[in-house]
This record gives C-alpha cells, sequence and structure tokens, in this order.
C-alpha cells in the first residue's frame, strides 16, 4: 500500500477561510495564508483550496490568495472554484498551486478537463464531484452530483460521473459527500468505496470527518487514497499528529509526523 495522505481543506470566501456544515451556515476560520502556515508545520502531506462561492456569484479564480500561500508555503496544494477556462487554470498553476480542481465547469464543459490535463498533465488536472443522496421517479437512491457550491442539480448520477472524468483525463477525484458535509458524523463509506473501485485514479474522501477514526476508516473502508478533512482541523478537534499516530497504529502507511 502506498502512502496514504491527511489533506486538510480550506474553504475560501472573499478570501477568508469558512466551514459550514451541508455548504451552509459558514462560520470564518481565520485567514489562508495563517492557517496554511500553521498546516505546514504541523505535518500535513498537501492543501486543498476551494473558493466555495466564486462558481455561484461568478467571480473571478483567487490568484492573490494563492501567490501569497506558495510565498509562504513549501507543501504541494491543490486550488479549485471559479476554475471555467484553460487559461484560469494555467495562471493557478503560474501563480503557485501544484494542482488545480474543476468542478462546475467540468459539468458544464467536459472537454476542459482533456485541455487541462493535455496543457498540465493528469497528475496536475482534479475534478472534485459533490455527490448527495436524492430519491429516483422510480422510488430508487442515487448519488446526484451538484455542482455550483451544491445548489444546482446536474442529473449526473457520481460513480458513471467519475469514471468518465478518468476517461476525460483527469488524475485524482476529491469526492466530497454533501449529506456528511461539516455533520461529523464520518464520511459516506459506501459512496467513497463505489467510486474507488470504478476508477484507477487516486480518491480523496472528503465530508463529515469528525475523529481521527474517521480518516483511516476512509482508507480501510472506503479504499481511499487520502483523506480531506476541514473542521476537525480548524477548530482543534484533533491534530495532524493524532490522526497519522492513529494511521501508522492501524498498519496504513503515512508520512510520519514531524519530531
Amino acid at each position: 500500500m502506498l502512502a496514504r495522505r491527511i489533506i486538510p481543506c480550506l474553504d475560501v470566501d472573499r478570501g477568508r477561510v469558512v466551514k459550514g456544515t451541508r455548504f451552509v451556515d459558514l462560520v470564518d476560520a481565520g485567514d489562508p495564508v495563517a492557517v496554511a502556515a500553521r498546516y505546514e508545520a504541523e505535518g500535513a502531506d498537501e492543501l486543498v483550496f476551494l473558493d466555495i462561492t466564486a462558481s455561484h456569484e461568478g467571480r473571478a479564480i483567487m490568484l492573490d490568495v494563492v501567490r501569497r500561500v506558495a510565498e509562504t508555503v513549501f507543501m504541494p496544494f491543490t486550488v479549485g472554484g471559479g476554475i471555467r477556462t484553460l487559461d484560469d487554470a494555467c495562471r493557478l498553476v503560474q501563480a503557485g498551486a501544484e494542482k488545480v480542481s474543476i468542478n462546475s465547469a467540468a459539468v458544464r464543459t467536459p472537454e476542459l478537463i482533456t485541455a487541462v490535463a493535455d496543457r498540465l498533465g493528469s497528475c496536475a488536472t482534479v475534478v472534485n464531484i459533490d455527490p448527495k443522496r436524492v430519491r429516483a421517479a422510480d422510488g430508487s437512491e442515487l448519488w446526484e452530483v451538484f455542482v455550483s457550491g451544491g445548489r444546482v442539480p446536474t442529473g449526473l448520477e457520481a460513480v458513471d460521473w467519475a469514471r468518465r472524468v478518468e476517461a476525460l483525463g483527469a488524475g485524482e477525484i476529491v469526492l466530497t459527500c454533501m449529506d456528511r458535509d461539516g455533520t461529523r458524523d464520518g464520511y459516506d463509506l459506501e459512496i467513497t468505496a463505489a467510486v474507488s473501485r470504478a476508477v484507477r485514479i487516486p480518491v480523496v474522501a472528503s465530508g463529515g470527518a469528525g475523529r481521527p477514526e474517521h480518516l483511516a476508516d476512509a482508507v480501510l473502508q472506503g479504499g481511499a487514497d487520502a483523506a480531506l478533512a476541514a473542521g476537525i482541523f480548524h477548530f482543534g478537534q484533533c491534530t495532524i499528529r493524532e490522526v497519522k499516530e492513529l494511521f501508522l497504529a492501524r498498519g496504513i502507511p503515512v508520512r510520519p509526523p514531524p519530531a
């Protein structure tokens, strides 16, 4: 088993880190540069920055935040939110991001995934998938993909969409289960496992972490290659070190925390 990654997620709204529940009721969690520096010192493997209102509000990508973070930390980080064109993606990488994450634009213009992968490489091309359990017309339950910060249903089924984005050139999927986001009840292991089995590219579990055991479960039961969390780290419920120590105790390979 390859080393698994622990990834704090910094949801950004108008230049500030925020955290909500099921994508609403946002609470301020600090300055993104200061928060990023703290997580680097604590031994996080990567960071993900998501501008959670850029697509919905039609705002530009957050180049200034990316530049300031890149000047402060040396760890790799992914940036998403408001990416509409190949030029947007290229400018983020030029500003210091290692990867770009596409969500709403990937659904509306799937060829953008291929364009970004061709220009920047699949390893730098991430697709964020935000599924929610819904009831179909025939009464069955399915995982429907939502966009625009979880506001707009797409009619796409999450596992099928995951297979498609892999075929289009994505090198990683961040799977944020809307029903669990911010609840701290644990990840939706059923959909995490379903997507992990369906694709060969890395899957990052997101949405619902409440304690270190949840992150370990995402790997051991959900098959995820990495576990992403926000509120439990931002507000001090647990530390990166505690999660990594639990991983090592459970036999999950991980980069050791700093001494």
